[in-house]
């Protein structure tokens, strides 16, 4: 998967398309992202010996990869990733529209 916490990512599909948020959490062996603020649901926490009361709280879930892109660093568009191998060794991710490198 070439996406990482911390990326600045584009929803493309499903009830939060258009939005823009970053990756809080990333399952890879299942393919799926948790986005800050986004795919929200409500949970019902119950009353235990450290929390008195019982509260509802809004709980971000996770969405599927395919469902969201990376934001290019220049434009703030969708973009693609690419993988680019130096003459070390090391990877560097790269936008495929603007050609910027991804931290």
């Amino acid at each position: 998967m070439k996406l990482k916490k911390g990326d600045k990512v584009i929803v493309i599909a499903g009830k939060a398309r258009g939005q823009t948020s970053t990756i809080v959490r990333v399952l890879t062996d299942k393919n799926l992202v948790v986005l800050d603020g986004l795919n929200l649901v409500k949970r019902h926490r119950r009353p235990s010996a450290q929390n008195r009361k019982g509260q509802i709280i809004d709980k971000p879930m996770p969405i599927h990869a395919s469902n969201v892109m990376l934001a290019d660093p220049k434009t703030g568009k969708p973009t693609r990733i690419k993988i680019v191998r130096d003459e070390k060794g090391g990877r560097t991710r790269v936008a495929v529209k603007s050609g910027n490198e991804l931290k």
